[in-house]
């Protein structure tokens, strides 16, 4: 696994993407030092607003409602940090979110967990730039009304395919809600993240062609040097900056928010310790009701039982007969770090 290249990636996406959200954000005349007001002109179908540039700036149709969701959030936020604070929380929890939702597609389209099994950001075919579900939308298992087929027909017809790519992006997300629900809205609320989101497939100098180019494929693939520990180490590796500006900020005596203290303590845990605590938990719970040197033999951090006293093995032995009545389906695990839970159940 290249480290190296999942670092930089990582780094620069999150820059990357909170400076392309903020300029999608100004043009709809919302920045870190306000909100402006629709011009009155505006109108239920149409908003205006002057954000200093020779013609104003316009929102229609559906957007006019995902950015009053937008203002929205940051109107709540603010109550607590105030407006400038409220405004860069908001914008980075839309870079992270999807930040996570395009490196979880990219780790299952490489090993072909999609539930269509249409590529959602590359191609099958490595010297194809388009991805698969622009070339074979219909193959994917979203659902299109008549209205949507045609828009799909006429994006193509007139070479949109970048906008195509972001609708059908938002479209897949929204259908992989089902399979994970945690990760991916249904569209309900947050509206304004699809509002703020700008992907391309043909951006040199965007985050999906770097994801796409910049990281070995056999980085995600399991079944070569991948693993799924990629997406804990892209996690840890996103929050670099905000790690240490909060350990910068501490040795200066600024009091840490709550918002900033999970880049500090919420970190990735490495595949040798996950696998220290389910052999040495879930693992040990089931040998020693059911021995099995054969099962054992490849454990590498298991810790054999210290020597007791006669009256504690006594005891242990009574134990042990409990745990050899244990079904596999009986036993549930429980770890508050949710990455390392996932892959506690996959052991």
């Amino acid at each position: 696994m290249n480290k190296s290249a999942i670092k930089n990636y990582a780094i620069w996406a999150r820059n990357k993407l909170i400076s392309d959200i903020e300029y999608k954000a100004g043009l709809m005349g919302i920045t870190e030092k306000g909100i402006a007001p629709a011009l009155p002109q505006s109108t239920n179908e149409v908003q205006f607003f002057d954000i200093g540039t020779k013609d104003y700036a316009s929102v229609r149709g559906d957007d006019i409602r995902q950015r009053d969701s937008f203002i929205a959030a940051i109107r709540a936020k603010e109550q607590d940090v105030g407006y400038a604070q409220a405004f860069r929380f908001i914008v980075e929890k839309v870079a992270y979110t999807w930040f996570n939702r395009l490196v979880a597609i990219r780790f299952m389209e490489v090993n072909d967990y999609l539930p269509s099994r249409v590529r959602v950001l590359s191609s099958e075919n490595p010297g194809k730039a388009e991805p698969d579900m622009v070339t074979r939308p219909f193959d994917t298992d979203i659902s299109f009304t008549r209205t949507e087929e045609d828009l799909i027909m006429r994006l193509k017809d007139e070479n949109k395919l970048d906008e195509l790519f972001r609708w059908l992006f938002i479209k897949q997300c929204k259908k992989l809600h089902d399979v994970l629900p945690v990760l991916f809205s249904d569209g309900q609320d947050e509206d304004y993240l699809e509002l703020l989101l700008t992907i391309s497939f043909t951006d040199k100098d965007g985050v999906l062609w770097h994801l796409v180019h910049d990281i070995p494929e056999d980085d995600f693939n399991v079944e070569k040097e991948g693993q799924v520990e990629i997406i804990g180490w892209m996690y840890q590796y996103y929050n670099t900056e905000p790690k240490d500006q909060v350990f910068a900020d501490l040795k200066k005596n600024i009091k840490i928010s709550k918002d900033k203290i999970p880049a500090a303590t919420q970190l990735f845990t490495p595949d040798w310790i996950v696998r220290y605590m389910v052999e040495n938990s879930l693992g040990r719970l089931w040998v020693e009701g059911h021995p099995n040197e054969e099962l054992k033999k490849n454990w590498k951090y298991y810790l054999e039982e210290a020597e007791q006293e006669p009256e504690v093995q006594a005891q242990l032995a009574e134990i042990r007969k409990e745990y050899a009545k244990l079904r596999p389906e009986e036993i549930k695990v429980i770890e508050i770090c949710t990455t390392s839970l996932i892959r506690v159940a996959a052991a």
